[in-house]
């Protein structure tokens, strides 16, 4: 009931302006008697996933809470894992603004954001800080202005300062939001990345005396045959787990509705079925080999179900929560 007053009041206002506001006052919150209005006792369903324990299956999804500001605050609401970022080395504006929009009618969102965070720096002293006892992933990404043929230092750099802080580290190469990205999905250039990016696990593994997992984010905007070598490459260089999906290019399920013509990634509800479907593909190619967590119009208990049958361990939530609030978890959680 809170939540769907406090939503009417700030769906009235511009979205990011919304989505800054919330980041605020939900890190100003914590800790105090206000965090009572979001803090909610969730059953634990734990799971064990990539050799990591997980509280409950349910997860945060990366973007939410890009420099890790509220990491306890979401802990606070049940979620048995959070990821932050996407965080790139050094700090960037992202695009533009406006740059994220509500498709209400279809509970989507459009953000064409462009990685905009404080750098690595900065989320690892907020990951430092964090008192949640969860499991914490960090997603890390490449600058704007690297050039996509030296992505991979990017990656690694990052990799490198959040490894000692990290319970696992997807590796963000589906957003279309940075130009040319996508394009590290593919053949030679996936294998490269992702031989150099084990690489550096088992170099930092060595350093740091401890195995943190490396998980790969991909496009929903995949066909068969892409899907296929993607597959294949993550069993060729060992990784230890895919979250399917990023946003989608896609606008057919929103045609004439408010902002459907924006650029930018969108997520929520249109998502739901082309998410689910690369999940079943992903999870026919990969055969058990290596875990999924699915993500993409996951918006009740129903939702996550259909992307566990499909073969996703773990799922994750980010327009359904924005839609649903804290209640979403606990729904999920609870009747999954």
């Amino acid at each position: 009931m809170f939540y769907r007053l406090a939503r009417s009041a700030i769906f009235q206002l511009d979205a990011e302006k919304a989505h800054d506001l919330a980041i605020k006052n939900l890190s100003r919150f914590t800790g105090t008697p206000l965090d009572l209005f979001y803090r909610q006792h969730v059953p634990d369903r734990p799971v064990e996933v990539m050799g990591i324990k997980f509280k409950n299956p349910v997860g945060l999804a990366a973007g939410l809470d890009k420099n890790g500001e509220c990491i306890d605050a979401f802990g606070a609401m049940g979620f048995g894992f959070v990821e932050v970022g996407t965080v790139t080395p050094r700090p960037q504006p992202g695009n533009e603004k406006p740059r994220l929009f509500r498709v209400i009618p279809a509970e989507g969102i459009i953000n064409r954001f462009g990685f905009n965070n404080l750098g690595v720096d900065n989320l690892v002293e907020n990951v430092k800080k964090a008192k949640y006892d969860g499991i914490i992933g960090i997603n890390i990404g490449k600058n704007k202005d690297t050039p996509v043929e030296k992505g991979a230092e990017d990656y690694l750099i990052c990799m490198e300062k959040v490894y000692p802080y990290a319970g696992y580290i997807t590796v963000n190469i589906s957003s279309p939001n940075t130009p040319g990205l996508r394009a590290l999905q593919y053949g030679e250039a996936l294998d490269d990345l992702l031989s150099q990016l084990k690489q550096k696990q088992k170099a930092l593994t060595e350093k740091h005396g401890k195995y943190v997992p490396l998980a790969l984010k991909i496009a929903p905007d995949l066909e068969d045959r892409e899907i296929t070598q993607i597959a294949q490459s993550l069993i060729k260089n060992d990784i230890d787990g895919v979250i399917a999906t990023n946003t989608t290019l896609d606008r057919a399920l929103i045609k004439d509705m408010p902002h459907c013509d924006e650029a930018g990634g969108l997520s929520g509800r249109p998502l739901q079925n082309r998410s689910t479907e690369v999940i079943r593909r992903l999870a026919e190619e990969l055969d058990g080999t290596l875990p999924i967590i699915g993500v993409g119009g996951i918006d009740s208990a129903v939702s996550a179900r259909e992307k566990m049958m499909a073969g996703a361990q773990l799922v994750q939530v980010y327009s359904g929560f924005i839609y649903h609030g804290p209640k979403l978890v606990k729904d999920i959680v609870t009747n999954i």
